[in-house]
């Protein structure tokens, strides 16, 4: 079964978390029979073993993992491999984790982006 992780860097004000708390109630209701998980990097939690955990506890034995960061920054490219390493490390080979590029590396979002631009012109 597929899990989703979404990974965000987390934030001291838990009003900076309300996008990303919108977006994880959306895709439920879009995909109930979906597990998913958000994780944090710091300051928040589920932290990412946390989350992999629920997912894990949930039958899941593929899960993507979504970075949801605007570009592929040192957390991108130096953080979550080592996370990712870890979870394989507590896991083993009963879960394939899948990382995705990090969500401002989409085109959609991408386009999203300079449409809400535009948007302001308007």
């Amino acid at each position: 079964m597929d899990g989703l992780l979404l990974f965000a860097h987390g934030a001291r004000d838990p009003a900076w978390a309300r996008p990303f708390e919108i977006v994880t109630e959306r895709l439920r209701a879009a995909r109930p029979d979906t597990p998913l998980a958000m994780a944090y990097l710091e300051l928040m939690s589920p932290d990412m073993e946390q989350a992999a955990a629920q997912l894990a506890a949930a039958g899941c034995t593929r899960v993507h993992v979504l970075p949801l960061f605007l570009g592929t920054g040192g957390h991108v490219r130096r953080d979550v491999p080592v996370l990712l390493a870890r979870l394989r490390e507590l896991h083993g080979d009963a879960i394939e984790w899948l990382l995705h590029p990090p969500l401002g590396d989409q085109e959609a979002m991408l386009q999203a982006i300079t449409q809400t631009c535009l948007g302001v012109l308007d």
